[in-house]
């Protein structure tokens, strides 16, 4: 009988189930959208039904388009949007508000209030991450304070705290199991970097009970078994786990120190592997776990955008200007430049290294001659941009400059922004033949933890490279590029 491996790519705007057979091919692929919920300017919310909702179906119709049967699923991995926080019943499993989404902004406030406090120095050391509203900790506070009930409830140990792979993991397994991995627990602000284990101290400061919090386990094993799954049979192992960009530095065999890897999806993210000790930033990125295999920990420098595909679907769904997100390259191929438009896609705040959450969107530049052509192409500009900056700092801190890129993610498959990403890195951009590579890292992981791959070499061998985008444009065009894009950032606050 043929072996497979489901993975699972939970995403914020829609749910991917993937399914690879043993020489690392995918034989089958679906994707669904879910609703976004925006109650407030500055708060994004999901409803955790809606997600799993979305996760049996693709799983059923990934299965029928393979023509793979559930018992020929080895085993499955988990990959997610990785702050986003949800609150359960540990009795019936029901969520007990929205999952408030890592996008959100809503504790902007709480965070200047624990700065001020003095504690982010604490929280920077400990945990490698900045005290900004991104991540799970004061999300997690938020509901304690505003859900009617709640605190008490989490007190008597009543209630259960995921980001989304615990959630998925608790309905996977009826229930049967309350876990996370180290790269998901990583990005709450509630674990230390170094002992791989809630951190009693953070989880005063930020009043959590540690009766909500799961178990952390390495990324790679089996976390428990299918039980009760529509269109699964029970005893499927869930063996690999991984936050979404973790997963993604892992399905790009970014095993080694100093290679780097840049996901585009409704963010764009770019991951460092610095290798078995934690390097604190000092240029504005964060620190996280990549993952865990057995005893060995491997930890990566991360620079992350909060707005990067989801700039080209606001002009879809908000401004109307594409009716898909495929025009978007063709239209802004229509004209050579910007015509000095610019846009800095600051639509959630902005990300590192600025960690400022009250920054908002801006277009500038334009002129009665502008077009929708240039805003297009001003936004895959903008994209590319907010990627320099990162990578920029990333040099800093290594003290090194980094001379290959290696790109994934739906937005990848666009030429002109990975020829744009390029130019303005100085750097040689690689992309993959499959750019699914959350989904395809998730699977590896799973393969690992089952037996199906027995080595970090035997990942590397199915990874395959598509094509270089080589940097076309002048060293200083692109200082000149650079200058005017942060001119362009100071206007945001």
């Amino acid at each position: 009988m043929a072996s497979y491996v489901l993975a699972i790519d939970q995403g914020t705007t829609g749910s991917t189930v993937i399914i690879l057979d043993s020489a690392g091919q995918v034989r089958a692929k679906v994707n669904q959208e879910y609703r976004q919920i925006f109650p407030q300017p500055g708060w994004v919310e999901h409803d955790p039904e809606d997600i799993w909702s979305s996760v049996i179906s693709v799983i059923s119709r990934a299965l029928k388009e393979a023509g793979v049967l559930g018992n020929e699923i080895v085993a499955i991995g988990i990959t997610n949007q990785r702050e986003t926080t949800v609150l359960w019943d540990r009795k019936n499993g029901r969520p007990v508000h929205n999952a408030i989404v890592w996008q959100d902004r809503r504790t902007a406030d709480f965070c200047e209030k624990l700065k001020k406090a003095g504690y982010e120095k604490k929280f920077r050391t400990k945990t490698g991450l900045v005290l900004d509203p991104y991540f799970s900790g004061t999300k997690i506070r938020w509901m304690l304070d505003h859900v009617s009930g709640v605190r008490e409830r989490a007190k008597k140990g009543e209630l259960a705290f995921g980001t989304i792979d615990t959630f998925l993991l608790w309905r996977l397994t009826d229930g049967g199991v309350h876990a996370t991995d180290v790269s998901n627990a990583s990005r709450t602000l509630l674990m230390d970097l170094k002992t791989l284990s809630w951190d009693p101290g953070l989880c005063k400061i930020l009043g959590i009970p540690h009766e909500l919090l799961p178990e952390i386990k390495p990324s790679i094993g089996v976390f428990g078994t299918t039980k009760g799954v529509p269109g699964l049979p029970d005893g499927i192992p869930i063996a690999g786990i991984a936050g979404d960009q973790q997963a993604a530095l892992f399905g790009q065999a970014c095993f080694d120190v100093g290679e780097a890897k840049c996901t585009y999806g409704t963010g764009s993210f770019l991951l460092l592997n610095i290798g078995s000790r934690p390097i604190l930033s000092r240029s504005g990125l964060v620190t996280t776990v990549a993952w865990k295999w057995g005893s060995k920990t491997t930890y990566a420098l991360e620079g992350s955008a909060f707005i990067c595909g989801a700039a080209v679907q606001w002009l879809r769904d908000g401004l109307g200007i594409i009716k898909s997100s495929s025009e978007i390259e063709p239209l802004a191929r229509q004209v050579g430049d910007t015509g000095g438009v610019q846009f800095v896609p600051a639509l959630t705040g902005l990300g590192a290294p600025y960690w400022n959450p009250n920054a908002r969107g801006i277009i500038c530049g334009v002129t009665r001659g502008s077009t929708k052509a240039h805003l297009a192409r001003a936004t895959l500009e903008g994209m590319a941009m907010q990627n320099v900056e990162l990578l920029l700092a990333m040099q800093s801190d290594l003290k090194k400059k980094i001379k290959t890129l290696k790109v994934d993610g739906g937005a990848s498959a666009n030429n002109l922004l990975m020829q744009m990403q390029a130019d303005y890195l100085g750097a040689i951009c690689v992309r993959p033949q499959v750019i699914e590579t959350t989904s395809a890292g998730a699977a590896f992981m799973a393969g690992l933890g089952v037996g199906l791959w027995k080595t970090l070499n035997d990942v590397r061998h199915v990874w395959r490279k598509d094509r270089d985008f080589v940097p076309e444009v002048s060293d200083k065009r692109r200082k000149t590029r650079l200058q005017e894009w942060q001119a362009a950032v100071e206007k945001t606050e």
